[in-house]
């Protein structure tokens, strides 16, 4: 095994319960717009279909296609719009809200703080996500993980987004890092484990829902505390 200095971690997914945060605060958007009342009668169908445009979406924002601001509405709009609700002016305040109310939620995968603490006494640990910066920088701070890390890349803030590689040199340039003595700790096996591993960094693929993948990563886990196995 290596002697890795510097750890690097995803957000979203790997730390940050994406999904139950996003479902609590889709529940709030769907009541507070009165959505049933205007021909939308299931939340969960709602989910279902915002869930599946704004992954589309954000495959679309990673690689430039897309702006900030259009997913930020469409992700909304078109997902009314399958309900037959045209109304745009909703949408984008939906779309307001939402990145208001994301970052306050605090729901972490079990075992984060114990990881993290564990972790910080003996490596550098760094963050590379590719959320939007004004949402990124609150989760961390309303959910107490700031403390933990020495650099935080939000990919906004650079000219590059997960996969790339150069976002990854620019990570390792930042921390003062050697990709050798590092490695990555994620949930997307394209974004966070191929970008890594192309620019020879090691990687940890937090496999939490079982999924099947062709590329092997240097190492798999069901869940963070087995990394503690690993480290």
């Amino acid at each position: 095994m290596k002697a890795y200095k510097h750890i690097f971690f995803d957000l979203d997914r790997t730390l940050w319960d994406f999904e139950k945060n996003s479902y609590q605060v889709l529940q709030e958007i769907y009541k507070k717009y009165k959505l049933q009342e205007k021909g939308i009668p299931d939340f969960d169908y709602f989910h279902q279909k915002y869930h599946q445009i704004n992954h589309d979406l954000w495959d679309e924002y990673r690689v430039g296609k897309i702006t900030k601001e259009f997913l930020s509405t469409e992700r909304f709009f078109a997902t009314i719009r399958y309900f037959g609700i045209q109304d745009k002016e909703m949408a984008t305040q939906m779309g307001i809200d939402y990145v208001e109310l994301s970052p306050l939620q605090t729901i972490l995968f079990p075992g984060t703080h114990e990881l993290l603490q564990n972790l910080s006494k003996r490596y550098k640990l760094h963050l590379i996500t590719n959320g939007f910066a004004e949402v990124q920088t609150v989760k961390l701070r309303v959910s107490d993980l700031g403390q933990y890390f020495d650099e935080v890349i939000i990919s906004e803030q650079t000219p590059w987004k997960k996969p790339r590689p150069e976002i990854f040199k620019y990570s390792l340039n930042q921390a003062d890092a050697k990709a050798e003595e590092s490695i990555m700790i994620g949930d997307d096996i394209r974004a966070d484990i191929k970008g890594a591993a192309s620019v020879g960094m090691d990687q940890i693929w937090t496999n939490f829902t079982a999924a099947k993948a062709e590329y092997k990563p240097t190492y798999i886990v069901e869940n963070l505390l087995d990394i503690l196995d690993i480290l």
